[in-house]
């Protein structure tokens, strides 16, 4: 089913108002728009915001996160490069080691 809204005019739409906006229409007080946006601000005031639990953890997590340094791009090519030719040697306990570290780091 289609519905054409071509051709509609402002005596064919219901217009009628629920009693409480009747009630703000009947005060035409206009403001300023200096005093509308600092009633606004005061109305803001008030609000609070609670994070749940979840979001807490992910705040914390992301504020660890930007306490690692940024990616050297420069090493990341010596090491793709030492990978291709076959130079690059693992040590374990070195990497079991950081991995350990970097756990604790972000869970504590």
């Amino acid at each position: 089913m289609t519905v054409d809204f071509n051709g509609i005019g402002p005596g064919q739409v219901n217009t009628q108002k629920p009693t409480a906006d009747k009630a703000a229409t009947r005060q035409p007080v206009q403001q300023a728009p200096a005093e509308q946006a600092r009633t606004q601000a005061q109305n803001t005031r008030g609000e609070n915001l609670n994070l749940s639990r979840q979001a807490r953890e992910l705040k914390d997590l992301e504020q660890k996160l930007g306490e690692f340094p940024e990616m050297d791009d420069a090493k990341v090519e010596q090491i793709r490069a030492a990978l291709a030719d076959g130079s690059y040697k693992v040590d374990a306990e070195k990497l079991a080691q950081k991995m350990l570290d970097m756990d604790k780091s972000i869970f504590g």
